[in-house]
């Protein structure tokens, strides 16, 4: 049996983990990310790496990185949450722990998670998955494969235009579907809703103290349990928005499955219902021929590091 690390590198903390042939995760490691210190944050993965090795016969590490890696998946180019910029972060671990090392962005190594082992690992060919958090990560399998594109940075899913003019998006760009379908459009949907309509909003003002601009997205998903108006209507923009968006990957690539993952996930049928009847109704007569169906993704919090490793196998 052979064993690989994967490291979840984040804005606020880096887990790694030793992962098994089948996807089982054996031991796992947290430390916070030192992220405005380009060297500790290299040190504290070099430290998590160490730690897990220790008594153990090791193969080869995966680093899945929030940022853009280049084609060779060495140097994370730019990443927005931690201070690298044309990090050659691949040879400085490889070095430091005398192990092949590979770095991958992190939503292309929970997709290959999912697609492995978990909500669609039925296909063997084809999957596109949506990472829901504070922003939108994507991730492309066809023909078995991460999808990387010429220079390492394809699937950037969040950035492609869903409203032309629309909101700024930190990429630069207006209109992003990150301004609509991520966990940041859910509290701004359920915050003007809140101020426009606070007999709506009575649980969410609730739990908020009164206050929308306090309203968080842990809140938006407890209100909307509960019934709360506004709530549920936020989810249902966010729905909106992302289920258009899966049948525009449904019309160009017609992938076997398509996973939708990510921290608002949690909130279940609040958003995978309206995002089914979006994508169905996007489609038109195109639905009426086979298409992907809908998956929520499985893996949770472990997909960073079960992908990663598993990609460092695979190397």
């Amino acid at each position: 049996m052979t064993l690989t690390i994967g490291v979840d590198v984040g804005g606020t903390k880096v887990a790694g983990g030793v992962v098994d042939e089948a996807g089982e995760v054996l031991a796992m490691v947290r430390r916070d990310t030192p992220a405005e210190d380009v060297g500790k944050t290299r040190d504290v993965i070099v430290e998590v790496v160490t730690e897990l090795a220790a008594d153990r016969r090791i193969e080869a590490v995966g680093i899945g990185a929030a940022g853009w890696i280049d084609a060779s998946r060495a140097v994370v180019l730019f990443a927005p949450n931690i201070a690298w910029r044309d990090e050659p972060l691949r040879d400085y671990v490889s070095s430091a722990v005398d192990l092949p090392v590979i770095v991958e962005n992190d939503a292309n190594v929970a997709a290959w998670a999912e697609f492995r082992y978990g909500a669609a690992r039925a296909a063997d060919d084809s999957m596109v998955m949506f990472t829901i958090g504070t922003g939108v990560g994507g991730g492309i399998v066809l023909g078995g494969e991460l999808l990387r594109g010429a220079h390492g940075i394809a699937a950037e899913l969040g950035h492609m235009l869903a409203v032309p003019g629309g909101h700024q998006c930190g990429c630069g760009r207006l209109g992003c579907l990150e301004q609509y379908g991520s966990g940041s459009a859910l509290v701004r949907f359920a915050r003007a809703g809140a101020r426009q309509e606070p007999n709506r909003a009575v649980r969410l003002l609730g739990l908020a103290d009164g206050d929308p601009d306090a309203v968080t997205g842990r809140m938006v998903t407890a209100a909307a349990q509960d019934g709360d108006q506004v709530s549920v209507e936020a989810f249902a923009q966010l729905g909106k928005w992302l289920g258009m968006a899966l049948a525009d990957m449904a019309q160009i690539l017609d992938p076997q499955v398509l996973v939708v993952g990510g921290g608002v996930i949690d909130a279940g049928e609040l958003l995978l219902g309206p995002t089914n009847r979006s994508y169905v109704e996007a489609l038109a007569q195109r639905g009426r021929l086979p298409v992907a169906s809908i998956r929520p993704a499985e893996l949770s919090n472990t997909a960073g590091v079960v992908g990663a490793a598993d990609l460092a196998r695979r190397r």
